[in-house]
């Protein structure tokens, strides 16, 4: 797809947000040292922001949708700088946990707004591969942004990663400001008539199946250091090359997916959930040899956000009547679906069954979502067209 700078813009947000979601993780030590709590606690604040994006993805675009599109995109840009700037010099505990959930509320409609004005901005047929260059800032995030505030929260201390991510906040601002035309909101529907969209059979299914992938996805990446480490008998920066290759595949997976995804949907998940499962399974065999394992991480990467374009695309198409609501709501089941995977991943380490059976669970709940999606769809392969929002 040729540069297009409203998508540029779209993407430069979708960077800054995943780089205020995953650098805490990197950043717990830290935080707990200077803060004085213990490492749970300050794990607190990655479920803090997944429970604020959960709640304010339905409400934050079901308040705001008669405000034109741009405008409800830098205001959500606008919440993501202050709740930086507030993480940025808080001195308390309970201030930095207040910071995340703040932050987190314009997660889901910057998410689920901005994929619907993605695919308004190019022709019909290239709606996911816009998708997916939104999501590609995403991706580079992890590759790119996340280890840089990781390494600036290590020697220049916490408070300096939050405030270089402020500035990308100011940054998202204005590229929006001077790159996306004027967007009306999209209708005049009500609060009430979205939500029955979203109670609809084929919206519900298409919900469900994102939950499922972001699942299988995080079933195993949550504990990928431990199996690097233990299983895989890894150095530190075997363990630090093997994250960024994910994270390679990870920008792989989100430019194929799009790129198929505009030929057929449905043909895109299928081959893709069916990878995903062979290449976990091959995992859970290989993991303790390291070179197998290196091109296992690139391939899981590859499959597993190759899943995000066209199950967003999916969720937009059965609900053409609400898609930022059932866009935004979309990006809440993905963060349910990590929960949820990162919950099966560590039930199977603490029934101990070992970390290749964590691999396992993740095939298989892969599995489970094919097997669903084979029997459930119905829905032509060329997805319905969108309202414009402009």
């Amino acid at each position: 797809m040729k540069i297009n700078p409203g998508l540029l813009a779209l993407a430069i947000g979708a960077f800054g947000i995943g780089v205020t979601e995953f650098a805490p993780m990197g950043l717990l030590p830290v935080i707990a040292h200077d803060l004085h709590v213990s490492i749970p606690a300050a794990g607190l604040l990655i479920s803090a922001y997944a429970l604020g994006v959960l709640i304010g993805a339905p409400v934050m675009t079901l308040t705001t949708g008669r405000v034109p599109r741009r405008t409800l995109l830098i205001g959500l840009a606008a919440i993501f700088t202050a709740g930086n700037l507030l993480a940025a010099i808080s001195n308390s505990y309970a201030i930095l946990l207040a910071a995340r959930v703040l932050t987190a509320f314009n997660h889901g409609a910057f998410f689920g707004v901005g994929s619907v004005v993605a695919a308004s901005l190019v022709a019909p047929e290239r709606r996911a591969s816009a998708v997916a260059a939104m999501f590609m800032g995403l991706t580079i995030a992890n590759v790119v942004g996340v280890p840089v505030a990781t390494w600036a929260g290590e020697h220049l201390g916490w408070r300096a990663s939050f405030w270089g991510i402020a500035a990308l906040g100011v940054a998202m601002m204005a590229s929006l400001r001077l790159t996306l035309p004027p967007l009306p909101a999209t209708s005049g529907e009500s609060a009430l008539a979205e939500l029955r969209v979203l109670t609809r059979g084929p919206v519900l299914a298409a919900l469900g199946l994102t939950v499922v992938g972001s699942s299988a996805m995080f079933t195993v990446f949550t504990y990928i250091v431990p199996i690097l480490r233990e299983v895989t008998q890894a150095s530190l920066g075997f363990v630090t090359a093997m994250l960024v290759t994910y994270g390679l595949g990870l920008t792989a997976g989100n430019w194929l997916g799009g790129r198929f995804a505009d030929r057929s949907v449905d043909r895109t998940l299928i081959v893709t959930l069916a990878s995903l499962s062979t290449i976990l399974v091959a995992f859970a065999v290989l993991m303790p040899h390291a070179g197998p394992s290196a091109v296992l991480i690139f391939l899981w990467g590859t499959a597993s956000f190759a899943l995000v374009p066209p199950l967003q695309v999916r969720v937009m198409s059965a609900a053409a009547e609400a898609p930022n609501l059932a866009s935004a709501v979309n990006i809440g089941a993905f963060n349910l679906g990590n929960a949820i995977g990162a919950a099966l991943g560590g039930g199977v380490i603490a029934a101990g069954f070992g970390y290749p059976a964590v691999a396992l669970a993740g095939a298989s709940t892969s599995a489970a979502g094919l097997l669903v999606l084979l029997l459930v769809t119905r829905t032509p392969s060329k997805p319905s067209p969108l309202p414009s929002p402009s």
